[in-house]
């Protein structure tokens, strides 16, 4: 057997001159994009007084982690952490039930009314009636100011059921055939067949719904007035808006000289809680990445 012969492929000066290039823009794309996560991440572990002298580009001049002390100190924040952990696990394992049933029901072609659902749930995705009858609505259920407003309205997402629908379409259909001459019920099916056949698909929705949830504020602002129901995004806005006190007899400061004597400034606080928002998505992230990619690319293809 004749051995292959490798052959080496010349390249022009054109070729050197068009990747030198495409390097280039890369790298700067590289450096844009990264640069300003990196900055906050180094306000976040400097002194802060250090810190608004300005100055500080790549690594923290005076390491300290004063600013996640001082921000993890207000009971407030521990409690709103506590409210945004407990809705992501809960709305997660909800949306995901949920989400998954609705969309096994409409990827069956022998169901009653079938594209009848299957336009109203449509329609709903593009229209809506507005926050205000929203509210009303909300307010009606008894649902505002309670901690299941961030839970029951969004357990059935549109979007993340189409996904589902076209996942389980692709699930050979003498799966089921089969398992029906068995006597199996349809629910049955699910848990037995679908669901072990769709962990990618089930692995990027959760992603979905825990990002959603974990970075989700507007809700506490329209929904809730009540401080026990805040979660950490709504008190992460809270201080990225808050520029100046007001004192009660009517004077105004800087709010970096009101919080020099708590070691910490806004601007430190704000970097502070952006890690604390992100790390965890971060986090979790690696170990569903191989099923994201999955899961969007078959349910996103039908043969």
């Amino acid at each position: 057997m004749k051995a292959k012969t490798k052959r080496k492929i010349k390249r022009s000066r054109e070729d050197w001159v068009i990747d030198i290039i495409n390097l280039i823009v890369m790298v700067f794309v590289l450096i844009v994009t990264i640069y300003p996560f990196w900055n906050v991440i180094v306000q976040a572990f400097n002194v802060a007084s250090d810190t608004s002298r300005g100055g500080l580009w790549l690594y923290p001049r005076r390491p300290t982690l004063q600013n996640f002390r001082e921000l993890l100190a207000d009971t407030g924040w521990s409690h709103a952490i506590f409210v945004s952990v407990a809705r992501t696990v809960l709305g997660t394992l909800i949306g995901v039930g949920v989400t998954g049933i609705v969309g096994f029901a409409l990827s069956q072609e022998d169901l009653l009314f079938r594209n009848t659902y299957y336009r109203i749930l449509i329609f709903t995705m593009y229209f809506s009636g507005g926050i205000i009858p929203y509210y009303i609505v909300l307010k009606t259920l008894h649902m505002t100011n309670t901690f299941w407003v961030y839970i029951i309205p969004g357990a059935l997402n549109i979007y993340n059921m189409l996904i589902m629908i076209n996942f389980y379409q692709s699930i050979p259909k003498a799966l089921y055939e089969s398992a029906e001459l068995d006597g199996a019920s349809y629910m049955q099916m699910y848990f037995k067949i679908t669901m072990p056949l769709s962990k990618a698909c089930i692995a990027t929705i959760a992603l979905y719904n825990a990002v959603g949830q974990w970075n989700s504020w507007m809700d506490t602002a329209y929904y809730t007035s009540s401080k026990s129901l805040k979660t950490m995004s709504m008190k992460m806005m809270e201080i990225i808006n808050r520029s100046t006190i007001t004192v009660e007899r009517g004077d105004t400061m800087t709010a970096a000289a009101v919080s020099s004597a708590l070691k910490a400034t806004p601007r430190s606080l704000q970097a502070a809680s952006m890690v604390l928002a992100v790390t965890p998505i971060l986090c979790v992230y690696p170990f569903l990445q191989k099923y994201f990619v999955k899961g969007v690319m078959i349910g996103s293809v039908k043969e």
